[in-house]
């Protein structure tokens, strides 16, 4: 139970810092998403540096992050690009990249590394083939705009 309480507490420490700097600064920024990726941070460098870390806690903190990283990347998907498809490969390959980075495979997450790469490369890259229409991307933006 230590684990869960000191690992919350970093989250809620480095996202309420996060949140600080986001409103003195008037920087876009997700506090939860930094309060979660600065704390796998530390715990990373703390492993890397012999102290004894869950790896468990660490994986879940990572396996967030890959989800989370792939509903940000979700939103720069271009026209015509399967959200659903995006996910459904990207996600398992940030848990592989996360399993492997927790357990210190450098073989398995240079793989999962890679394939990450080239996943965002694929889907994020958009298509030259495919002419764009002005009039229907300003109609686009104005309804997702008015959207949430």
């Amino acid at each position: 139970m230590t684990v869960v309480a000191s690992t919350t507490l970093s989250i809620l420490a480095i996202a309420a810092l996060a949140w600080a700097v986001r409103r003195a600064l008037r920087v876009e920024l997700c506090p939860i998403c930094l309060g979660v990726a600065g704390t796998w941070l530390w715990m990373l460098l703390a492993r890397f540096a012999g102290l004894a870390v869950d790896a468990s806690m660490l994986a879940v903190l990572l396996g967030g992050s890959a989800v989370g990283l792939a509903y940000q990347l979700e939103r720069r998907l271009p026209p015509g690009r399967s959200p659903l498809l995006w996910k459904a490969l990207f996600i398992p390959a940030g848990f592989v990249a996360a399993y492997a980075l927790a357990g210190e495979q450098w073989v398995m997450l240079a793989g999962a590394g890679i394939a990450l790469v080239a996943l965002a490369a694929v889907f994020l890259l958009a298509s030259p083939a495919r002419a764009k229409d002005p009039a229907a991307v300003a109609k686009l933006e104005q309804q997702m705009k008015k959207c949430c």
